[in-house]
């Protein structure tokens, strides 16, 4: 099986809620939400990757911070591994090049939207640490 590598940004604000992103209809799961990112590319490091994609799909500039979440969801065509760091913005506000739609939401509320199933495990990790503060 394939396997391809991905990156995402968990980037918050400063009223701590969470950036998320809803796939365009044109996209692979269309309609599901996910952590704003991309794939690696050969010659990057996840760090850069992850630099680079946010500039290009949201229009601003990131730090990225320590990973929460290294995981691998095989879909019925593909396994995706995806990193996800956390992130803060350096310059510039999130503008929806290529998603549907973006929503800052708290912790909290994550539960409420459809997420795309390799993103689920970094929802469920920033739960925790949130039930465990």
């Amino acid at each position: 099986m394939k396997q391809i590598n991905v990156v995402g940004a968990v980037i918050q604000n400063q009223a701590g809620e969470i950036l998320c992103a809803r796939r365009s209809q044109k996209m692979a799961h269309g309609g599901l939400w996910e952590f704003p990112g991309g794939k690696i590319e050969p010659h990057e490091t996840p760090e850069e990757s992850l630099q680079r994609e946010i500039r290009e799909e949201l229009g601003c500039d990131i730090a990225v911070g320590q990973q929460v979440a290294d995981v691998t969801y095989c879909y019925p065509n593909q396994a995706v591994r995806l990193i996800t760091y956390r992130a803060r913005l350096l310059r510039g506000q999130p503008t929806p090049r290529e998603h549907a739609e973006l929503r800052w939401l708290p912790v909290d509320q994550l539960g409420d939207l459809e997420w795309s199933p390799a993103d689920l495990p970094t929802v469920r990790r920033l739960q925790a640490e949130l039930a465990n503060t």
